[in-house]
């Protein structure tokens, strides 16, 4: 089943939803990075949230970027998405491992820490991206963009992240939600949503539990006319290319490059959202040389 995310409304229109079914996606970026079950649970939260945040972007070439350090075991957590929900992101340490809360319950907060921010920041075609952030509430991911979407953009919203894996390390259900009250909303409404989140549980047991992501839609909401406005298939997807490492390669400047020819004769560049590798001969480093050497003389 492909990933999927599920844009709404509710309240009649003051409320707006997004449901995310993205078990298939983090499964693959499980096995790109190779991640212990703890990393696999954050790397697949912040890819969850991020691609949820890439779907709400207005402009087609925007992009969207969510960093997490926690000054936690796992280091930093880091995903982009495109407007079209489409993801790739990496964790420092894929193999860390850290005490479960209990037996069965990944402890995500411990192997990110709190003793950090979460930074967003959107690529939004114009000369400087915004980047906002806001220090970590617990390192759970969920609450810590609640917090950030709360007092880094003034947008009150609930949100739930979850990943839930099986004892052979496959991926039982990923996914999440984010639900935004809109400005002029009644107050009551924050508090109907509130507690309809917390009687609807865990969103990974929602999607273990149901059919599609209208399904639980209906089940969060229930009774509050929730309404589908559209739906998006999404991936985990990175768009990677030798050109991209050969525009790399020449920022470093003549003096680096000429570095690697006398050193290494050649160069291994690893891309860190899909792990592919991109060979340079010692030959290819001398015309990229000879390029950076144009383009410093040019400034």
């Amino acid at each position: 089943m492909k990933s999927k995310i599920l844009r709404g409304t509710a309240f009649d229109g003051q409320v707006r939803i997004f449901i995310a079914n993205t078990t298939n996606f983090v499964e693959k970026a499980k096995e790109i990075h190779q991640t212990s079950p703890v990393a696999t649970a954050a790397l697949g939260r912040v890819l969850t949230a991020t691609s949820i945040l890439g779907v709400m972007l207005k402009g087609e070439r925007d992009k969207i970027t969510t960093r997490i350090n926690g000054q936690g075991p796992i280091g930093t957590i880091i995903a982009t998405s495109d407007a079209s929900g489409n993801v790739k992101g990496y964790v420092t340490n894929p193999q860390v491992m850290v005490e479960s809360k209990t037996p069965g319950k990944l402890n995500v907060g411990a192997a990110v820490g709190k003793d950090g921010e979460i930074t967003v920041i959107k690529d939004l075609g114009l000369k400087n991206p915004y980047i906002g952030n806001y220090p970590l509430v617990n390192g759970e991911i969920g609450e810590d963009l609640a917090a950030y979407f709360m007092y880094s953009e003034q947008q009150p919203s609930a949100v739930g992240l979850g990943v839930t894996i099986e004892k052979d390390y496959t991926i039982k259900s990923a996914g999440g939600f984010i639900l935004q009250i809109l400005p002029d909303t009644d107050e009551n409404v924050a508090y109907i949503l509130e507690e309809r989140v917390k009687e609807a549980g865990s969103i990974s047991k929602l999607i273990e539990n149901s059919r599609d992501e209208k399904e639980i839609m209906n089940q969060l909401l229930e009774g509050l006319n929730p309404k589908v406005l559209e739906e998006y298939e999404v991936d985990y997807f990175c768009d990677c290319n030798r050109g991209r490492f050969e525009k790399a390669l020449i920022s470093l400047g003549k003096e680096e490059i000429m570095t690697l020819i006398e050193e290494d004769h050649g160069a291994e560049l690893q891309c860190h959202f899909c792990n592919e590798k991109y060979q340079f001969s010692q030959k290819e480093l001398e015309s990229l040389m000879k390029e950076a050497t144009s383009t410093d003389e040019k400034l």
